[in-house]
């Protein structure tokens, strides 16, 4: 028993949804009699062209799970019916067992309050018992009891759009990956770096939507609101599922997303304000977006990339609202002049 408490201790103190998967996979591991592996897989994707993605696997002689990357092409992830038994446990929501090749398979279906979104998985020697199925239950109660209080905490509550005090954990997890300019280097030495060394590139986009005062003052907060909310539901159906997507506040929304260059961010970015100006609001009628964007760079600070795709919206709306600006754009047609000093202004 005192295992079991340990692990579900060690379960719910961490506040990071990848510590707690990998978490919840090696107590499994060490609690169950000789599993041969353990895994959680997470349905992702638009419907018609799902994926299974890895959260966390842990193989018995494994000194650390493996996962598959939040920013992976979604084209290299199996179909959900490449594992038909998967899906089944997916759709039917009901824990399923079955023969692997000398072994046994048990799925458990992982669920939030809304929906079932991915399988733990179990590969043992023997069939698991009804006690060991018994208590995989309880501990995946207590982890979807803990999702959803992290759910509470990093959710807007109108929206369901990441919070803005979430917002520099995963900006500093994406820094982290991104080359740090040289003391003294000069710009020709960086790029000549940059370019030998192969880098992911992230960006960081700033929506703002146009004349939303006059759509309170005008028809009242609660069309506001629902405004907000159909806006949060155009953002999840126009970008890709591994885009995170916040709700700064008011009518302010920011997106981080992986891109391989300007060129895709801005279509990507392009694609939300067209879906926008093409979509009736109910009682409101047609609205738009400002959106400015920015590369972050890997001396940013929260700030400093929110800064810059901030003036570019400034600069959007200031030539007449309902476009995209790229920030480094504007200062390459020298419509803006590169700030010749970091912001040292806290987000939050």
């Amino acid at each position: 028993m005192s295992g079991v408490v340990d692990h579900l201790a060690e379960l719910t103190g961490f506040r990071d949804r990848d510590v707690m998967d990998v978490t919840l996979v090696t107590a499994l591991r060490d609690l169950l009699d000789e599993p041969a592996a353990v895994a959680i897989y997470r349905c992702v994707g638009e419907p018609g062209q799902q994926r299974w993605l890895t959260r966390a696997r842990l193989n018995a002689g494994d000194a650390v799970a493996t996962a598959d990357s939040l920013w992976v092409d979604p084209e290299t992830l199996p179909a959900l019916d490449a594992h038909p038994r998967r899906l089944e446990c997916l759709t039917q929501r009901s824990v399923l067992q079955q023969r692997e090749g000398a072994g046994w398979m048990t799925m458990f279906p992982l669920a939030t309050e809304r929906e079932v979104v991915g399988v733990l998985e179990l590969h043992t020697v023997r069939r698991l018992k009804a006690d060991a199925r018994r208590m995989v239950s309880s501990v995946l109660r207590i982890y979807h009891n803990f999702q959803g209080l992290l759910d509470y905490s990093e959710r807007d509550t109108l929206t369901g759009l990441l919070n803005r005090k979430t917002f520099d954990e995963s900006f500093l997890k994406a820094v982290s990956e991104l080359p740090m300019r040289v003391p003294g280097e000069s710009a020709e030495a960086a790029r000549e770096r940059r370019h030998v060394a192969v880098h992911p590139r992230y960006w960081i986009g700033v929506i703002d939507i146009d004349h939303f005062k006059s759509i309170n003052d005008r028809f009242g907060h609660l069309i506001g609101d629902e405004v907000l909310l159909l806006l949060s539901r155009l953002m999840r159906n126009s970008f890709r599922f591994n885009d995170l997507l916040y709700r700064f506040g008011g009518e302010e929304f920011v997106v981080l997303m992986r891109c391989e260059d300007e060129a895709d961010a801005a279509h990507a970015f392009e694609r939300f304000r067209v879906n926008t100006a093409q979509y009736a609001f109910p009682q409101v009628g047609r609205i738009t977006v400002s959106i400015g964007f920015t590369q972050i760079r890997g001396d940013d600070s929260p700030a400093a990339a929110f800064e810059r795709a901030d003036k570019a919206v400034y600069h959007a709306k200031g030539a007449g609202r309902n476009q995209v600006q790229s920030h480094a754009a504007l200062i390459a047609q020298g419509r803006m002049a590169e700030s010749s000093h970091l912001s040292d202004i806290e987000l939050f």
